[in-house]
Parts: C-alpha cells; structure tokens; sequence
C-alpha cells in the first residue's frame, strides 16, 4: 500500500512538473507575439514554437484580407516569402471558423460523418492532400477574434500521438488566438498610421501611442512643443528625443554646445530676427566643404531652399534640433552674456562707418562699436574655453584675422574690416594699460575684465610688433577656476602612489616641469588640494592667480615694483609655513631659496621650463645649485605635456593591424612593453578621432596630461652629488621605475583616451 501512495505521488509531481512546462512555454509565447517587430515575424517565426506546445505536425495562422474578404497565410519558399487564400465560406474548415467564429476539433477530416454534422455544407479540401502526399487527420481550428471582430484563424494539423487534440489544447489554442489578436490590430494601426517624428519613442516603450496622442492635442491646444512636454511630462530625455528625430529625418541631431566656434563667415549675410522667427542657424563648415545648418524641420523644403540662397550653396548637411536650442545657438552666435551688442550689431556699425577708404583714416579706440568688439571677442573665448585669442593684423586692405586657441589648437573665430585693425588694438591696449603711442617694442599688461563691464576674469595681454607698423595682439585668458582632484588626473598608478607619497612628506623639494602651457601649475595645485588640511599651513606665490582655494594663502608676485618669487619666499619662511609653493623658479636666487626653505623643514614645490625629468637636474646643476643640498632635498621630479583627447561622443573603435601594434612596441621599447602586460589579440581594440558637431568636427575635445615621474632615490642623489652625465641619470630613473613621457603617452592610447598622433606631437622619448 505504502508503495501504491509513492508511485501515485511520484506520478502527480510528475504530471505537475509538466503542466508547469506547458504553461511556462505558452507564457514564451504570448511575450513573443506582443514583442514581435511586424506580422511577418508572428506568421512565421513562431510557428515551430507553437507546433512543439501542442505537439502538433502542421501548423496555419491566417490573416483576414479585409480588401477581397479572404483569408491568407504567408509562407517561406526558400527565402522568399508566398502566400495561400481561400474564401471565408463554409467551403472549408478555416472558412467557416472565420464566418462563424467559433472553435473546431475535428478527430478525422476525411470522416464525412463528423464533418458534415458541423455543417452540411462544410467539406475537408483533400487535394493539398493529393499534391503533397500528406494524410491529414486531426484539425483544431481556433478564431482570431476580438469581441465580435474576426481579424484571422488559428489552425493546427495532426497531433504527433494520432489522438484527438485535448480541451487543454482548445484552451490554449483560444488563449494564443486573443493574443493574435492584440498583436493583429497593432500592426494594422501601425500600418495604417503614417510614420512620425516619434514612433522610436513608441517603439521604445518610452511613451504608450496614447500617450503621445494625448501630448500632441495638447501641445496643439496650449501653443507648445510636443518635445517639451514629453520631456517634462513624462520624463524622456533630450537624448531620446534626438534619437527619434535623427530616425525620422534620417540625420544627426545636435544639442546645444556653447563651445562650438562661433560661424563668423557664415552669420555674415543673415540677420538674428530671420534665423529666431524660422528656426534654422548655421554651425560651422565640414571637412568636406561643406555646411552642416541646424533645423527643427529638415523636410521643410521652403526653408532648406532658403538656406541654400543666402549661404550661396548647394552643399549643405542638414542637421536636426529642438526649437529651444536652435534659439540659443542664435542667441549665442549673435549675443553675449555682457550687454555688448550681438557680433551682427556691431559688424553692421562698422559696416556704415567703412565709407572711408584711406587706411589712414583714424578711428577711436573709444568708439562704442570697438569697445563693444573687443568685449564680445573677450566674452566669447571666454564662452568657448579658450586658452589664448590671437589679433592679426596685415598690412594693407586685407582684414584682420582673429584666433582662438582651444585644446591647443588654433581655429579662426572671425574677421574684422582693415580699416578697424590699429583701434581695436588700440582698445586692448588700453584696457591693459599698456602705452598706445609705443608701436615699435613688445608690451606686457593685464586686463581685468570686470572693470569694463565683463566677468570676473584675468587676462594676461602680450603685444609684439609686426611687418608694416602693426602689432600682433596675443591674450592668454586666466580664468579663475577650482582646483582638478588627483582622480581625475588619469595618472598611471605607479605615478600616483608616488605623487601622492612625496607630496605628503614633510619636508624637501617636489618639482613639476615642461614647457608653457602644460598643466603645471594645475598639476601642483592637484596635489595642494590633496594635503590641503587644516593641520597644514600653505603659502603659494603666483603670477598669477589662476587656480583658487579655500585653505591656501595665496600671494600675487609683482616683479615690477620689486615683489619677485625670491622677494616671497623670504617672506613666507618668516610666516610659519609649512608648505611653500612657488609658480615658477625662474633664477638662480628662487631656486637656491627654494632649496635652502627644503631643507630646514619645509615641503616645496614649484615649477620648472625643462623638456624631461633628467634634464631639469643638469639645468638646475648647471644654473650653480650645490650637488649636495639639491640631493639631499629632491623628492621628485614630474615633467608633463597636454595631449588632445579622443571625443567620446564620437571616437570611432578599431582593431590594428600588427604593423600599427608593433609600431607601438617599439616606441615604447621592447623590454619595457613586456612589462605592461599588453598583448596583440583579436580583442585588442583602440580608438581613432571621427569628428561630430560636439567636437566641431575635429575628433577631439579637450586635452590630457602625460607623465614622466622621477623619483629622488638614494642612487639618483648619488648620480647628482656626482654631477653625472644626464644619459646615467635617466637609465637610472628608468630602473627605478620611470615610464617616459611617450611611454605614459602610449598607455593612454590603449586606454582609449588619445591617439598615438596626438603623442608624438607633444613628446619624443
């Protein structure tokens, strides 16, 4: 008996575990009708998934034709695709499912019996039988209905086990068919419904079709943009909206970018009214020649006709926006942050004034116009994270170039009429207090830009003398800024276990080399916010401030009234410091106080122009420093350059041929490029610039540092109290675990951040 009670509950788990499969299997395939893509995918690629379900041999879905009133099903043929029809009539068992809508389970097809007791005028067609040599037996046929709306026909043919299909297969065969169903008239909305500017979104599942609906009556009513609302609303963002414009009109979609260069050629024959009332605008011209203008509806032809006129070319790229960006883009090209007047007003104000053709004519620096000019180029670097503005004057009647230089590089931003070039030279030179009478030396001075109505920046103002009594103007902007975290610095992790090592001791010398313009002075001040504590007090002597923060005493130097870094340092050293940091070690007075404040216990760190860790050692022996007291104060020394970096909106991946891969080896020294761990695989990918709108087309957007760390061991001191040549110095280093600049350089390429052309620009070992 016991026995009997574990065989009968043996078999009831069994008979559960199954009917838990089949169901399972039924809820795979209902989530695959609802997430199929179209009705071919439902017609055909389903079909073995359910044949398996109800262990079935044939399986038919058939479609409802509402055009001739007959069903058809769509079959494969090798890879194309062919249909079967047939009436909706009694004249067949799919027919009459159909004109009824009811369920059929017939046991045996060719029983005349059986049939004709469903319907005496119901037949079994046998001669798809006949051409294929097929006997067909059992038939379920299901109907594909929503309430009373018969949209097809489910049916399946002969179960493998010859039996009569089961009521279970009824009820899942009537639970598949209301699935087909949905699915049915989805698709035929879809096909119905015209393409829009936001089916990606539905597509998506990011918003339901009556959602949208609802959202578009709404923006009609209320006079907004269907693209504000959903992204209010319903939270979709900026990016997936792009994505479903760029879908729809089939091009790129370009946010809003305050760093784009501003289009002075292009602006130059429209007006701010025209582009903000039609919402079209200019961005830059492509590589190939090229325009690539920003529209909110690219299948406007009215308005691409109109761009074509007044840019004076058929080649143009058109490009898909929001309204709202469209408008700042406008707003940015032609207005500033600073009430100057937009580049358009105050072009056209030179423009009247251009009656006079004599060069010599002579025009106020102080005319509203110039003033206005030379704020907007200001405001406008600025704006676009400029590190230096270039006026060019030429001799003649050739306009003056204006450049910015950003990320290293320099592009044309504008140009300004000739007869303009001398007074808004002028203009800057008396906003930098400099003698404007003094054509024929280099000047130095500053501007303050605040006291002229600009933002709280700092500009440091060099004017050199050129061919045909002009002067060049070059102005390094000097904003304030915060201070970079050492994790952001993408050091190598040798390198920033040692900088963070060295920069905490408590006394000697940290040094940080390369030439104008490599991060330097950021670089220091990464490493002050690292041990900026409360328990440390920090003087730093700069000229001039550029970088700020709370917790620091910062000092500005003025050589001119006899306030040098020398002058400073004295003065710190007798203000209970315990950590100095002076901009730039410029002579030999501020070297050897820096070393002598290094060895009475304080930390010092400071600023050198060398090309390489090892030489600034020579050039700091050579300029008199004692062997001794530097080596015994030397903690480290960092040279550094800034790389560009690859757009990460754009960077296009790769994998190199072994050629490029073992270019690379070799640069970076066989020997050394084994300890990296780096090895040519089928995976290896790297990185190369492509170019989009973010990054002005360029491939490129913003820079990084690569390092070269040398550290002051007890064998490197010794190498300096000997006054060793500098090739045992860095071999040295070198085994002390020094990667060279180009050497972090190439890492940083594996790392995806750069290209190996971007390293070799800015290093050579």
């Amino acid at each position: 008996m016991a026995f009997q009670y574990a065989e009968k509950g043996a078999t009831d788990v069994k008979e559960l575990k199954a009917q838990l499969a089949y169901r399972q299997a039924l809820q795979e395939i209902t989530n695959e009708i609802n997430a199929a893509e179209n009705l071919d995918s439902i017609l055909i690629d389903l079909k073995d998934r359910i044949l398996f379900l109800f262990k079935s041999d044939r399986i038919t879905i058939y479609v409802i034709d509402n055009t001739s009133k007959e069903l058809f099903s769509r079959f494969k043929v090798g890879t194309e695709l062919s249909e079967i029809r047939i009436p909706i009539s009694a004249a067949s068992i799919a027919g009459y499912t159909a004109l009824t809508g009811t369920i059929l389970n017939i046991g045996d097809a060719y029983a005349v019996g059986e049939v004709a007791a469903i319907h005496p005028d119901l037949k079994f067609d046998k001669s798809w039988d006949v051409k294929s040599g097929y006997r067909t037996t059992q038939i379920l046929a299901a109907p594909i209905q929503l309430e009373s709306n018969i949209l097809g026909v489910l049916q399946l043919i002969n179960r493998k086990d010859g039996s009569k299909f089961t009521r279970d297969d009824e009820t899942s065969a009537q639970e598949i068919a209301k699935i087909l169903a949905i699915a049915f008239q989805t698709q035929q909305r879809l096909a119905r419904r015209r393409p829009t500017r936001f089916d990606y979104l539905t597509s998506k599942g990011l918003v339901t079709q009556e959602e949208l609906d609802k959202t578009i009556t709404k923006a009609r009513q209320s006079g907004q943009d269907v693209e504000q609302i959903l992204m209010k609303n319903f939270r979709v963002s900026k990016d997936n909206i792009g994505a479903a414009l760029s879908e729809f009109y089939k091009c790129r979609f370009i946010k809003f970018d305050d760093k784009l260069p501003i289009p002075g050629e292009l602006l130059q024959n429209l007006k701010k009214t025209y582009l903000r009332t039609n919402f079209w605008v200019p961005l830059g011209k492509n590589k190939d020649g090229s325009v690539s203008v920003l529209m909110d509806d690219v299948n406007h032809l009215a308005k691409r006709d109109m761009a074509q006129t007044l840019l004076k070319t058929t080649q143009i790229e058109y490009c898909v926006g929001l309204k709202e960006d469209i408008l700042k883009f406008v707003e940015y090209f032609f207005g500033g942050p600073v009430d100057e007047g937009s580049m358009e007003d105050i072009m056209a104000q030179l423009d009247s004034d251009e009656a006079a053709e004599d060069e010599s004519e002579i025009f106020s620096e102080s005319d509203s116009a110039i003033a206005q000019l030379a704020n907007k180029i200001i405001n406008d670097g600025y704006n676009q994270r400029v590190s230096d503005i270039h006026l060019e004057p030429y001799p003649g009647r050739k306009p003056m170039d204006i450049r910015f230089r950003i990320d290293g590089t320099c592009s044309r931003y504008q140009t300004v009429p000739y007869q303009f070039k001398r007074a808004l030279v002028s203009r800057i030179k008396i906003m930098s207090d400099l003698d404007i009478t003094e054509r024929r030396l280099p000047q130095d001075g500053k501007i303050q830009f605040k006291k002229f109505g600009g933002r709280d920046i700092e500009l440091r103002v060099a004017t050199l003398p050129t061919t045909g009594g002009l002067e060049d103007v070059v102005m390094r902007i000097l904003g304030s800024g915060e201070p970079i975290s050492l994790d952001n610095m993408k050091f190598s992790e040798r390198n920033r276990e040692l900088f963070e090592r060295i920069v905490q001791l408590p006394y000697g010398i940290v040094l940080v080399v390369g030439p104008t313009g490599s991060g330097k002075t950021t670089t220091l001040h990464s490493g002050l916010k690292f041990i900026n504590t409360p328990e440390r007090k920090i003087w730093t002597a700069e000229d001039p401030v550029e970088i700020t923060q709370v917790g620091l005493r910062q000092v500005q130097v003025q050589p001119k009234i006899g306030f040098t870094f020398a002058r400073a340092m004295r003065a710190f050293l007798r203000a209970d410091p315990d950590v100095i940091m002076v901009g730039e070690m410029r002579d030999q007075e501020t070297c050897e106080i820096g070393i002598e404040a290094s060895l009475t216990g304080h930390l010092v760190l400071s600023t050198l122009h060398t090309n390489s860790a090892p030489e600034t050692i020579i050039r700091l022996l050579d300029m008199g420093m004692d062997p001794f007291n530097f080596a015994d104060a030397l903690l480290g020394i960092m040279a550094q350059r800034l790389a560009r970096i690859l757009c990460t909106e754009c960077k296009e991946p790769y994998h190199p041929e072994q050629d490029e891969f073992q270019s690379l080896v070799t640069e970076y020294g066989p020997e050394d490029f084994e300890k990296t761990g780096l090895q040519f695989t089928k995976d290896l990918t790297l990185y190369r610039a492509k170019g989009c709108g973010v990054c002005n087309d360029s491939g490129y957007r913003g820079r990084i540092a690569i390092h070269e760390l040398l550290e002051g061991t007890d064998e490197i001191k010794h190498l300096i109290q000997q006054k060793s040549p500098m090739q045992e110095i860095r071999a040295q280093a070198r085994a002390d675990g020094m990667a060279t600049l180009k050497q972090d350089g190439i890492l940083k390429v594996f790392k995806g951040y750069t290209d190996i052309r971007q390293v070799r620009s800015v290093c050579m070992k």
